[in-house]
């Protein structure tokens, strides 16, 4: 199968809803020094003190729809700052606006490159993996339904996709690259987030927290994004050397830190990352009201695009990529001939396009079909842009 256009990816997981809030953590450790964060102290106490403050005076004064006018043309990350901004949002952007000083410009080239080539595998993982994951981490599952975009999935979609979009570029991080507007994007509309779900009575009457995405939000979903994915490649042995594992590890540092998160709490290796997810995010899954009503919406709007991909198939390749207790907590009606065919064949699908097996499955294009219907799903927009815009929300969702 030849490979899928670079939009499609890491863009799944991300237009599921993936970068917001996620789940209590507890436990979390400096992994760059190795020592345990102070009661008080940890990323699960640590929100944006740069971007929060501001948000709350943009929103409050009524400055966000001429935000989001003024920057919709703001792509590129060498492009000048855009005009028409308050003096204040424009002397926040000159501060963030920037990689930081450790970002090493050779691991982010190969980890575009790594993107291109583990195009289908990160695709998959991303979407049914690290997506329908979202639906059963209870604090990012109320958090995206109950905001502005839980209401119309397919249009929140379709608007989150870019980061995952330019974060998969080869020249991301670049000049010419749009990762960094993306980021610096994303990580206002989090601040705009905080300050506006906690005035929502629907989101305060499930919720267990005061404020979402903390720093450890950002955190758990890294874990359930580059952690879970790096856990998988291996576990499916497909080809991962090193320098390639290093170069994906950082490119989500990178990210992590352009969307707030302190570098101390930014995992230094993939071993500890590991360890920290096995602490703070396999411990929290389970599922939620508004966790399997996502779920129900997200694996739905496949039915629009129908090439030969059923639903039965899709539930169980989530079953098969999360678990069948996964599965079940999200009600996933089983269909035993589909998990037999995922089970069997998805391996051999491997095998042959690592070149480890020249005997091509039966049913290659059954998965050639599926990743496709997918793919076309979230690159409907691909056709007349290249970019689909980020705008900040002014309010949250209604009852229903």
């Amino acid at each position: 199968m030849p490979n899928l256009d670079r939009r499609s990816v890491l863009s799944l997981g991300v237009a599921l809803g993936l970068v917001g809030a996620a789940g209590p953590a507890t436990g979390w450790a400096s992994t760059r020094s190795g020592t345990k964060a102070a009661a008080g102290t940890g990323p699960e106490w640590i929100w944006d003190d740069a971007a929060d403050p501001l948000m709350v005076k943009m929103l409050d004064g009524g400055h966000v729809p001429a935000i989001n006018t003024a920057w919709a043309a703001w792509e590129n990350n060498n492009d000048p700052l855009p005009g028409g901004l308050p003096a204040e949002f424009t002397a926040y952007l000159k501060q963030v606006n920037r990689l930081p000083s450790w970002a090493d410009p050779a691991k982010l080239a190969r980890a575009a490159d790594f993107n291109r080539r583990r195009d289908t595998y990160l695709f998959m993982l991303y979407g049914l993996g690290s997506g329908i994951m979202s639906t059963v981490i209870p604090r990012e599952a109320k958090s995206v339904y109950w905001s502005a975009g839980g209401a119309d999935m397919q249009d929140r979609a379709a608007k989150t996709f870019t980061f995952g979009y330019d974060l998969s570029q080869l020249g991301a991080f670049e000049p010419t690259g749009q990762f960094v507007v993306t980021a610096n994007k994303t990580r206002v509309v989090h601040a705009a987030v905080r300050h506006l779900l906690p005035q929502s009575p629907h989101w305060r009457a499930v919720a267990d927290e005061a404020v979402p995405i903390s720093a450890a939000d950002i955190l758990v979903t890294f874990h359930s994004l580059g952690t879970y994915v790096h856990r998988k490649l291996l576990d499916w042995k497909i080809p991962y050397p090193a320098a390639d594992q290093e170069a994906f590890l950082h490119s989500w540092q990178v990210a992590v830190h352009l969307l707030g998160v302190p570098d101390e709490h930014i995992p230094g290796t993939w071993a500890a990352a590991e360890q920290q997810a096995a602490r703070v995010l396999t411990p929290i899954l389970t599922p939620s009201t508004e966790g399997i009503a996502l779920a129900g919406e997200l694996l739905g709007l496949t039915a629009q695009i129908d090439l030969g991909v059923t639903r039965g198939f899709l539930n169980e390749f989530v079953r098969y990529v999360l678990s069948d207790q996964v599965g079940d907590w999200l009600g996933l009606k089983r269909d035993y001939t589909s998990a037999a065919l995922v089970r069997t064949v998805w391996p051999a699908f491997i095998l042959f396009r690592e070149g480890l097996s020249p005997v091509m499955p039966g049913a290659f294009y059954v998965f050639d079909q599926f990743v496709r219907a997918l793919a076309m799903l979230f690159l409907n927009k691909g056709a007349s842009a290249t970019t689909t815009g980020i705008t900040i929300p002014t309010g949250n969702r209604a009852a229903g």
